[in-house]
C-alpha cells in the first residue's frame, strides 16, 4: 500500500505555475484543503482520504534538489519504507499530458529524483512521472522547467490528473500492475 504521496516542486510564489511544480500542482489538485507548515519534514503536509484510509502527502519545502532531505525525514519519522511512497514530479521526455506510472530505475538527470534516492538510500520507490515537454535545445532546460505552460499544456496536464484520480486507489492499494497498466497505455494528448 503506499502510505506517502509526494510532490516535487519549489517553494515561492514565483514557482506556482512553472513545469517544475507538476508534482506540486498534482497534489493541489487532490487537495484543497490548508497545508501544514511542518519544520521537522522541511516540508508542508496533508493527509488525503482514500477509500478508508488517511494517505499522508508532503510538499517539500527544500527546493527541487534538496527534495530528499524532507523525504528522508518524514519517511524515518513513520517508518514508511521506500516501497510505500509515490513521488510525483515532472518529465521531460513525455509531451504534456501524458503521464507514466512506474517502480524504481535511476534518476534520469532529474535532480529532485537524485536526492530523494540518496537520501532514502534506495530506489525502489514509484514515480508518477508528469509530461512537460522537452525545450528545442538541451541548453535551455533549467529556464524552460522554471517557465510557465501554455494554456494548451496546462489544459493537458489536468486532464491528465483526471485521469490518473481516477485510478488512484488502484495505485494507492497497490493494484500496481494492473494501475500500470492502465496508466500507462491509455493517455491521450489534447493537440
Amino acid at each position: 500500500m503506499i502510505k506517502l504521496i509526494v510532490g516535487l516542486g519549489n517553494p515561492g510564489q514565483e514557482y506556482e505555475k512553472t513545469r517544475h511544480n507538476a508534482g506540486f500542482l498534482f497534489l493541489d489538485y487532490l487537495y484543497s484543503g490548508a497545508w501544514l507548515n511542518e519544520p521537522r519534514f522541511n516540508g508542508q503536509t496533508a493527509t488525503l482520504k482514500i477509500g478508508n484510509e488517511q494517505i499522508r502527502m508532503l510538499k517539500p519545502m527544500t527546493f527541487m534538489n534538496r527534495s530528499g532531505y524532507s523525504v528522508g525525514n518524514i519517511a524515518r519519522y513513520y517508518k514508511i519504507s521506500p516501497d510505500e511512497i509515490l513521488v510525483v514530479h515532472d518529465e521531460l521526455d513525455f509531451k504534456a499530458g501524458i503521464i507514466k506510472l512506474k517502480k524504481g530505475g535511476g534518476h534520469g538527470g532529474h535532480n529532485g529524483l537524485r536526492d530523494i534516492i540518496a537520501h532514502l538510500d534506495s530506489n525502489d520507490f514509484y514515480r508518477l512521472r508528469v509530461g512537460i515537454d522537452r525545450p528545442a535545445s538541451n541548453k535551455q532546460v533549467a529556464s524552460y522547467v522554471l517557465s510557465g505552460m501554455s494554456k494548451f499544456e496546462n489544459e493537458n496536464m489536468f486532464n491528465a490528473f483526471d485521469f490518473v484520480n481516477l485510478y488512484l486507489d488502484m495505485v494507492v492499494f497497490r493494484d500496481i500492475s494492473k494501475a500500470m497498466n492502465t496508466l500507462n497505455t491509455k493517455n491521450k494528448v489534447i493537440y
